[in-house]
């Protein structure tokens, strides 16, 4: 599963899944305990896969600073976003040195940890690019090499 599947609805606690398009919204599962909700427009919705993090740089997308935490803990599970706010924000600092003290809250460094270890637990550990965008990418470097081979075989 992609990152581009998973979301967050505010006012409900954990990761959903997205499992199928309705007329009036979709039907999301959750990752918690695996029941299946209907959402609809109105629910404030997020991609995981749309989310960043500000640096006092740039914007760094959210799957960028999974990957970092990934790598830095071997494919395990990160410190509990119940630990102490020195913590958290040490541990913060280690994965993303730069990122906006000012504009990124301890409630989105829990939620970030908390978000990350649900995943992980949930065996995604794939925090690379959407699928489309790589699907489009080798589909274009397919259509080059195939140009170059010079004709078909019989």
């Amino acid at each position: 599963m992609k990152l581009d599947k998973v979301l967050s609805i505010s006012g409900k606690p954990g990761l959903y899944e997205l499992k199928a398009q309705t007329r009036g919204g979709f039907v999301a599962e959750s990752m918690l305990d695996g029941k299946k909700i209907s959402v609809n427009m109105r629910h404030n919705v997020s991609l995981l896969s749309e989310i960043a993090i500000y640096t006092y740089t740039e914007e760094v997308p959210l799957r960028e600073v999974f990957q970092k935490i990934y790598d830095k803990e071997n494919g395990g599970e990160a410190i509990s976003h119940k630990e102490s706010k020195a913590k958290l924000e040490a541990y913060f600092q280690e994965v993303l040195p730069d990122y906006d003290e000012e504009r990124v809250y301890l409630s989105d460094i829990k939620k970030i940890f908390q978000w990350y270890n649900l995943l992980i637990s949930k065996g995604v550990t794939d925090f690379s690019k959407s699928d489309e965008k790589a699907t489009e990418e080798e589909e274009a470097s397919k259509d080059t090499s195939s140009k170059d081979m010079g004709g078909e075989e019989e």
